[in-house]
């Protein structure tokens, strides 16, 4: 009943935007102090008398650009889709509130420190400022902002840990009769899912041509999750990078001093337990030790939309002192321990804005609250530096933490966290690189690497892939680093998988000489694994392999590198189906184009047809040719894409989104760009005006100093103006 009436009034109050005369006049108040420089690209860049006003006005700025991606992140942090989209996002709602709900961060939010306060009220009204001065946006549910939202969404990814927790164990495990409850996203076949992750490069000043320490940020996230900002203030805050839309806090970025760029993570932080379930008359309880402990259950009333109503829907979920119930397996109910610590989270995505060097940096990562990321770092004193992961639980190494422990045996509970000496950790290794592709942290810095053996698995379970094994090829023999030479880097054509696919097609081809396939093979044969718009080889050998794996998806071994996986189609594959996957693939091209015979970039396309969080892709409609290709193949400039719908040709979701290059010194010089442009409007003239840039890999200058801001500046104004 608690958390029905507890809904209810959360309802009325979102449902509610009557803002007092005095509300709107302190908004109004507080904007005088804060100007927004929007540049010749749109950029927002926000300057405030303090922290909290640059909060305010880079909130506003972000509604401005796009109110609606602000809007649906929050409402996916507290649980509350299901509302806007009915009965199909109960699971995904239901995940979020067994891990915190509107109750615990408003709880939260009262016991934080007053300069954490400050910048959390900043956030809410200039939320609510946009909306009381644009009646023209039209909320999908929020109405009114509350201060404590940004403790529900505090590390920079929506959902964060919480997401490797299953949709379809969850509802087969709390609402195994409702059909909807198990619908997901929709379903991408392995050989077309673009692997998740990011690319950060450091550069020592031993390697680079101005003695400066350069820094590349490359997020490959789905486009338009990130815009392009900058927010300072005379409190010493002055960030510029890309943030998460409805966050107040640069995620992937620099400022004057330091940059930090966040790669996801394979370090193990979070643990599965099988526990074990005992009743005892109409009460639960699970074995722990030589006691039982009581299992009482709760209800979460969860609300989602039918036709024109809101219903009501209750779920009874329990809780171990591990965590949540999320599964049962064989006979035993599994709970899932992770990260919990909002709080200190936001106070460290935060602070890491305002490091002034190494140590102050250092000293945000030991909050031990950034669970999901590495960070490559560099520095205006010539430090690089690699984290891989932050938060690590000890654990006893006797047990097998990739798979679930006993939850019955107090021996696996963690034992603290690792400090970051403890840690995969490098800093300054002699040869002047660091790189880091999601993959093993043991290639770090090439030779000069941490070694496996020196740390247990837990802590880097992470496989190599094709872009780590690239980046460190265009990295190790480089020097005299330049922005320019760090961005061509960055975005170098090879594509190294098919080194291995490519000789063992030839090879099988070569024991038949069939006529039918001379033409196509001698054309890979003689292809050099580089990827181009007019490439007619980059077609025919993504079109081969992704057709090859499809034979044998089956058969392949799982969990397994990507490399490993291209091992498997090169040598566990036979002549016969190597050589009928390639006319296969054939077939595929002549049947949606009229010819094998066709170049990359006319199949591989960009188009941004709307501002719609779902792209309605269609092949009739204008797009423009995309040379770079899935990171799957170790392209480092990565593109995710593939048919949507119907459509004949590829569209790209998700990749290389905001990029950036940074040579940190006596003033920062700065190269950046993005997918398609900062304004989620499609009538505005900065929804694509970067495609093109995008498209050739050319970088726009980065404004960050006032003087030169204002001789470019487009518009400037203060939030309500």
């Amino acid at each position: 009943m608690k958390n029905i009436l507890l809904l209810i009034l959360v309802v009325f109050l979102f449902g509610c935007a009557n803002n007092s005369p005095k509300e709107e006049e302190k908004w109004k108040s507080q904007a005088e102090n804060i100007t927004i420089i929007r540049d010749s690209w749109g950029i927002p860049h926000v300057f405030g008398k303090t922290d909290a006003d640059a909060v305010f006005g880079l909130i506003y700025a972000q509604c401005e650009d796009d109110f609606n991606r602000v809007e649906v992140n929050y409402i996916n942090a507290m649980g509350r889709m299901a509302e806007v989209e009915g009965a199909k996002s109960l699971m995904s709602d239901l995940r979020m509130r067994l891990f915190i709900d509107t109750e615990k961060a408003e709880a939260i939010y009262q016991e934080s420190p007053d300069w954490m306060k400050k910048l959390l009220n900043a956030f809410a009204d200039g939320a609510n400022y946009y909306l009381a001065t644009h009646p023209e946006t039209k909320p999908k549910l929020i109405t009114r902002f509350q201060p404590w939202m940004p403790l529900m969404f505090s590390e920079g990814s929506i959902g964060g840990d919480i997401e490797s927790v299953s949709l379809k164990e969850l509802a087969a495990f709390y609402d195994p009769e409702n059909e909807l409850a198990y619908t997901e996203i929709e379903e991408v076949k392995p050989y077309e899912k673009e692997p998740t992750g990011s690319n950060g490069f450091a550069i020592a000043p031993l390697k680079s041509a101005s003695g400066n320490a350069l820094l590349w940020i490359n997020p490959h996230t789905s486009f338009y999750f990130r815009p392009e900002v900058h927010m300072a203030s005379e409190e010493g805050l002055n960030a510029y990078g890309a943030v998460t839309w409805g966050q107040f806090f640069i995620y992937q970025g620099f400022n004057e001093h330091a940059g930090w760029m966040h790669t996801s993570s394979k370090a193990d932080v979070i643990d599965e337990y099988a526990e074990t379930i005992i009743s005892k008359g109409d009460d639960l309880f699970y074995q722990y030790g030589t006691e039982l402990k009581p299992l009482p259950p709760e209800t979460i009333a969860l609300g989602y939309k039918e036709g024109d109503e809101i219903k009501i829907k209750e779920y009874t979920v329990y809780h171990t002192h591990h965590g949540p119930v999320i599964a049962e397996r064989d006979g035993k109910w599994i709970s899932v321990k992770l990260m919990n610590e909002p709080l200190k989270a936001l106070t460290q995505s935060y602070m890491r804005t305002k490091a002034t060097d190494y140590a102050s940096f250092n000293k945000t990562m030991e909050l031990y609250t950034n669970s999901s990321n590495n960070t490559v770092y560099a520095d205006g004193d010539g430090n690089i530096a690699y984290y891989h992961g932050n938060f690590l639980p000890i654990r006893d190494t006797q047990f097998d933490w990739s798979s679930p422990v006993d939850g019955s045996n107090p021996a696996t509970e963690w034992k603290g966290l690792h400090t970051v000496e403890e840690s995969v950790h490098v800093l300054n290794p002699a040869n002047g690189w660091i790189q880091n592709c999601n993959a093993t942290p043991f290639t770090v810095s090439g030779d000069l690497s941490p070694k496996a053996s020196d740390f247990p698995t837990y802590m880097a379970p992470d496989f190599e892939n094709f872009r780590g094994i690239h980046a460190v090829r265009v990295l190790k023999d480089s020097t005299n680093f330049t922005l320019d030479k760090l961005i061509a880097a960055g975005y170098d054509t090879y594509l190294p998988a098919f080194e291995k696919l490519i000789p063992a097609l030839v090879s099988a081809y070569e024991k038949t000489k069939e006529n039918d396939l001379k033409e196509p093979v001698q054309l890979l044969k003689d292809w050099d694994y580089r990827y181009a718009e007019e490439s007619v080889a980059t077609t025919l050998s993504i079109y081969w392999a992704q057709v090859l794996r499809r034979i044998v998806e089956d058969r392949i071994p799982k969990p397994q590198s990507d490399l490993a996986t291209m091992d498997f189609l090169a040598k566990k594959t036979s002549d016969v189906e190597k050589l009928e996957a390639l006319r296969n693939a054939m077939d595929l091209l002549q049947t949606d184009f009229g010819t094998w015979n066709i170049a990359w970039g006319e199949i591989n396309r960009f188009q941004r047809v709307t501002g719609d969080i779902v792209q309605p892709f269609d092949d009739s409609k204008p797009s423009i040719p995309i040379a770079y290709t899935s990171s799957y193949w170790g392209s480092l400039a990565a593109y995710g894409s593939r048919p949507y719908n119907g459509t004949k040709k590829w569209y790209g979701t998700r990749g290389n989104s905001f990029v950036a290059a940074v040579e940190f010194g006596e003033r920062i010089k700065a190269k950046s760009v993005l997918a398609g442009g900062v304004s989620g409007d499609p009538n505005s003239p900065h929804f694509i005006d970067q495609a093109e840039m995008y498209r050739r890999g050319e970088f726009k200058e980065v404004l960050f100093y006032r003087e030169d801001i204002e001789k470019k500046a487009e518009r400037t104004y203060h939030p309500g103006n």
